[in-house]
C-alpha cells in the first residue's frame, strides 16, 4: 500500500491533489468530460480536476465515497455536488444535523457540514464510474493522509462495496486492523481500534431508483453515525 503524502494541512493536502495527474485513463476522461459537457450543462466551466474532500475540519464522522461523479464533482469541483447523488446525502445529514442545508448545487452555495467530512477513495471521474484497482491503489494514499488531519474523526460511513473495502484499506494504512475482513452491508457496524465503520448503500441512481435504498435507510445510518459521535464529545 502506498504511503500517504504526508501533508502538514488539509488545505496543502488539497493543492497538491488539485495537481495529480498520476493515472493516464483517469486523467484523459476527467479532461474529455470537462471538454465535451452534458448538453444541459453546455454554458458550465467543468472543474476537470482531482476532487478533494470537504466539510469539518474537525469533523468526527468521515464519510467515504468511491470516487467523483463525471457531471456532478467532476463539474463542480466538489465532493457529491450537483447530482442526484448528492441530493440524497446531504438531504440526510441535514436531517441528522450534520449539515446546514439539504440541497448542494455548486461550490458557494452556502452549504456547511456539522462535524463532517465527506471524501473519495477515487479522487477522478472514472470510466462508467469503474476504477481499476491498480488506480484505487494508486490513488488511495490520499485517504490515507486525509485521515491523519482529521485527528477528531472516530466514526467513518462507507458509502457502498467500494467505499467499505477503501475505508477497511485506510484504517489498516493507520494500524487499525481485524483478524478478518468484515463484509459490507447496508447498516452493518464494525469496530476498528479507534474507529467505528459503518456501511450504507451507496445513494446512487441504481439504488435509489430500485428501492434498494430509501430515505430512511440512510437517514437511520447517519443518525446512527451522528448519535456515535455525539456519545464521543
Amino acid at each position: 500500500m502506498p504511503p500517504g503524502p504526508r501533508s502538514r494541512s488539509l488545505k496543502t493536502l488539497e493543492a497538491k491533489l488539485v495537481r495529480c495527474g498520476a493515472c493516464e485513463r483517469l486523467v484523459e476522461w476527467r479532461e474529455q468530460v470537462a471538454r465535451d459537457k452534458r448538453a444541459s450543462y453546455a454554458s458550465e466551466d467543468y472543474w476537470g480536476r482531482p476532487v478533494p474532500g470537504f466539510g469539518d475540519p474537525a469533523a468526527k464522522v468521515l464519510i467515504v465515497g468511491l470516487a467523483p461523479a463525471a457531471h456532478g464533482a467532476n463539474r463542480t469541483g466538489r465532493m457529491f455536488t450537483g447530482d442526484r447523488s448528492g441530493d440524497w446525502l446531504f438531504r440526510a445529514l441535514h436531517e441528522t444535523g450534520l449539515a446546514n442545508q439539504a440541497s448542494a448545487t455548486a461550490r458557494g452555495d452556502g452549504l456547511e457540514l456539522r462535524g463532517a467530512w465527506v471524501t473519495s477513495i477515487v479522487k477522478c471521474a472514472p470510466p462508467d464510474n469503474k476504477p481499476t484497482t491498480v488506480e484505487r491503489d494508486q490513488c488511495i494514499s490520499w485517504a490515507i493522509d486525509e485521515l491523519r488531519l482529521l485527528p477528531t474523526a472516530s466514526v467513518v460511513v462507507a458509502l457502498g462495496g467500494f467505499g467499505w473495502d477503501g475505508a477497511l484499506r485506510v484504517l489498516a494504512a493507520h494500524g487499525h486492523k481485524l483478524p478478518r475482513k468484515p463484509k459490507f452491508a447496508h447498516g452493518a457496524e464494525v469496530q476498528i481500534g479507534t474507529y467505528t465503520l459503518l456501511g450504507s448503500f451507496h445513494p446512487s441512481q441504481q439504488n435509489t431508483f430500485t428501492k434498494r435504498l430509501t430515505r430512511p435507510m440512510l437517514r437511520e445510518v447517519f443518525a446512527r453515525a451522528a448519535k456515535l459521535a455525539r456519545a464521543r464529545s
